[in-house]
């Protein structure tokens, strides 16, 4: 199964069909596919627990909870977000630091300060960015990149996108990137 998540606020724009058209890719290759947007979800931030929640994913069940189960039962990750201010949006990064536990902290060794084995190693993963005409990336990508490693995925491919108006939803006129989105998604399977 591939996950598509989206960090973008603005339901049916450009992250989001960008999303859908590689899970539509994976979906024509016989993968199941599913599609969360974390704007409609409540996920607080980390807390910083500074213990292993193990055999959890985590000590909070709010909506990040379903996230880590679908994360769990995929075998491929796509994380999309716009960027602002050079970043990710608020959305994506709240996600993103509540997977800290997706590598707990080896607390039967204190002295050494080690970490058990990504929860999600072998997994693979695809990383979408939409930025305005600035177009600046990479500091998302960085963000992004961490993510995936520190959860044990093998990124697979960054897709970027950089819009040429403020209109909601504009990469649906675009159909290079969605042809390019559409096969990402195609191989994405191949992958697995």
């Amino acid at each position: 199964m591939v996950i598509g998540i989206s960090g973008s606020a603005t339901p049916a724009g450009s992250t989001d069909i960008i999303i859908k058209e590689i899970l539509r890719g994976a979906s024509d290759r016989k993968s199941r596919t599913k599609f969360y947007r974390l704007n409609e979800m409540k996920i607080m931030p980390c807390q910083a627990c500074g213990k292993s929640p193990e055999p959890d994913f985590c000590f909070f069940h709010d909506d990040a909870y379903p996230l880590y189960e679908a994360m769990a039962q995929s075998d491929a990750v796509v994380l999309g977000s716009p960027v602002y201010f050079d970043s990710v949006s608020a959305q994506a990064k709240a996600f993103i630091d509540r997977c800290n536990c997706l590598r707990p902290a080896d607390f039967s060794k204190p002295e050494a300060q080690e970490f058990k084995e990504p929860l999600f190693r072998g997994k693979k993963g695809g990383i979408v960015l939409v930025a305005g005409d600035y177009g600046k990336f990479d500091a998302s990508l960085r963000v992004m990149r961490a993510f995936f490693i520190w959860a044990g995925m093998e990124i697979k491919f960054e897709l970027k996108y950089t819009t040429k108006s403020l209109t909601a939803g504009e990469v649906a006129a675009d159909r290079e990137i969605l042809r390019e989105a559409y096969e990402c998604g195609q191989r994405l399977v191949g992958h697995l």
